[in-house]
């Protein structure tokens, strides 16, 4: 690569060259094609969703690309020195990729061969409930916290890094995670699959059990006694996680 095509962008942790966009770096050709290609999907989502008789795949796409737009947006806008195209979350985990392809498989397949299943009513509109307030709770959850707030666990305890119990913290603990949990599960019954909502659930339920009693022990190293009187005043309100 010749010097001419490499130029710092202030405000970017990463060169940015003319070599082009999708090619995996975080430059704003990248950042702009990303946040481009997730509004189609959400747009496309949506306004095919007022088209068809059973929308539910639709609003599942819209819901997706909303998801991953607010996770970087807000990353952006709070954390910017942890920014990169893995904030989007598009690409985080292998097993990530294989729930979200079996998703359409089990949707595609029984609305195939049991066409009634897939009927719009009552349960879907209460998946998207629960999409709508398990998004909004997770947003507001990163926006309270702020630069407290990362994709991983913190492991050692910044100078910045203050215990936050107020806004949606006041009411629960680990907000992000309540968000994430219901909003997952909502999809699934928003699509109406049945493997998928048990399958959402026992994957949620052992990730989240872990992680959660991972990052409450760090919390408590780094808050100790005000974070133990936290958490007697707040749960998580994740079934089966106190």
């Amino acid at each position: 690569m010749a010097p001419e095509d490499e130029q710092e962008v202030p405000g970017y942790h990463t060169i940015v060259t003319n070599r082009g966009i999708l090619d995996g770096e975080h430059t704003p050709q990248n950042i702009a094609s990303y946040g481009f290609l997730l509004g189609i999907v959400f747009g496309a989502g949506v306004v095919a969703s007022t088209y068809l008789e059973s929308p539910q795949l639709c609003l599942y796409l819209a819901a997706l690309a909303l998801f991953h737009f607010l996770e970087y947006t807000l990353t952006a806008m709070y954390n910017s020195h942890t920014l990169s195209l893995d904030s989007y979350l598009l690409n985080h985990s292998t097993e990530y990729i294989l729930a979200n392809a079996l998703v359409f498989l089990e949707f595609l397949i029984e609305r195939y061969f049991f066409k009634d299943l897939k009927t719009f009513g009552l349960l879907n509109v209460l998946g998207i409930v629960l999409v709508l307030c398990g998004q909004l709770a997770r947003t507001l959850a990163m926006h309270t916290a702020k630069h407290n707030f990362t994709h991983q666990v913190a492991s050692f305890k910044e100078k910045e890094h203050v215990l936050v119990t107020h806004g949606i913290y006041s009411i629960m603990r680990h907000p992000s995670y309540f968000g994430f949990y219901w909003w997952a599960l909502g999809t699934q019954i928003l699509l109406l699959n049945p493997i998928g909502v048990v399958g959402f659930a026992l994957a949620l339920h052992h990730f989240f059990s872990k992680r959660i009693a991972y990052e409450e022990y760090t919390l408590q190293r780094f808050f100790k006694e005000d974070y133990i009187q936290y958490t007697k005043s707040t749960g998580t309100l994740i079934p089966f996680i106190p």
